[in-house]
């Protein structure tokens, strides 16, 4: 596959899904191909198919393209609703069977690729392939108390900002479920100069860092039921363990990773992902937590070489 310089300002127009009653936004480019399995890519926390434009304008050249944002965030519905990787499984294998209808290639950043895993362990009949870039989640020797704590280090949105840490002291996940904080710190971590200042933390290429990548982030953020979603962060049971999901797994696995992420560190974490899943395919990118933003044409073309190579 050849790579595709990709355009970075225009996202490509969707449409809605009715799920559970609830609107869930998602976009498609691309023409189905015969003897090429679907991609359908899964954001990050915080994002939403916007941050897969230059992906999606890059690869469906080549192969029927569908992004999605997850109930919660992007141009999705906002309900009040207990979130968890088991939703978002529900969902993505939903949209496989009802939307896609045939077996897709799960591509997700960060939550996104946590999500994604769920589907592909779980529910092997909606998964051609995955693909994993710096994707979020425990393993089962970490001890968080539950699966979005484990995220919090690793999602779009600083959640715990370190001012917040050291002003709140060793009560702060206490703090944090009392429902004045968590309108103050959900009023605080949408501020688009928040969302810029995490957003250098973690982008290796600051020039990737754009007021449209920004506002592409923010605007969701002041959707009627974004904070019950935010809330919901705090409150979700423990999902299932990264470990528990790769000895399930059954279909190839592809990983990315942007070894500048501040976030995690991946080389340890790949030693993880390689104990318990050996045949697993990897490349480590000059890049932050979300390669496929910053070096678009280089995670295209591995993307698409690798889906390639599965389907001979």
């Amino acid at each position: 596959m050849q790579a595709t310089t990709a355009p970075s300002t225009t996202a490509t127009p969707g449409k809605y899904w009715q799920w559970r009653g609830h609107n869930v936004y998602y976009v498609c480019a691309g023409e189905k191909q015969s003897q090429r399995p679907p991609l359908l890519l899964v954001h990050g926390f915080g994002a939403s198919t916007d941050h897969w434009r230059k992906n999606i304008t890059g690869l469906c050249e080549d192969f029927e393209v569908f992004a999605i944002d997850l109930l919660g965030f992007g141009r999705s519905a906002k309900p009040k609703l207990q979130y968890s990787g088991d939703l978002w499984r529900d969902q993505l294998h939903d949209f496989i069977s009802e939307v896609i209808g045939q077996k897709a290639v799960l591509a997700g950043n960060s939550l996104g690729g946590y999500a994604a895993l769920c589907v592909a362990a779980q529910r092997p009949d909606s998964a051609a392939g995955l693909v994993l870039l710096n994707s979020a989640g425990p393993f089962s020797e970490s001890q968080p108390t539950s699966e979005p704590e484990a995220l919090q280090s690793e999602i779009e949105v600083d959640i715990q900002p370190a001012t917040f840490q050291k002003l709140l002291g060793d009560g702060t996940k206490w703090i944090l479920q009392q429902p004045l904080a968590q309108f103050l710190l959900f009023q605080y971590v949408r501020q688009p100069w928040v969302i810029r200042q995490t957003l250098e933390k973690v982008y290796l290429d600051k020039s990737a860092i754009t007021d449209q990548l920004v506002e592409e982030i923010s605007r969701p953020a002041y959707d009627p039921g974004a904070m019950d979603v935010f809330v919901s962060v705090f409150s979700t049971p423990q999902g299932e363990k990264v470990n528990v999901l790769l000895k399930q797994l059954t279909c190839p696995l592809l990983m990315l990773w942007g070894e500048a992420d501040p976030w995690m560190n991946t080389r340890e974490r790949s030693q993880k992902f390689r104990q318990y899943y050996p045949e697993l395919t990897e490349h480590f990118l000059t890049a932050g937590h979300c390669p496929h933003d910053e070096l678009p044409d280089r995670v295209n073309q591995l993307l698409g070489d690798w889906v390639l190579s599965i389907t001979k």
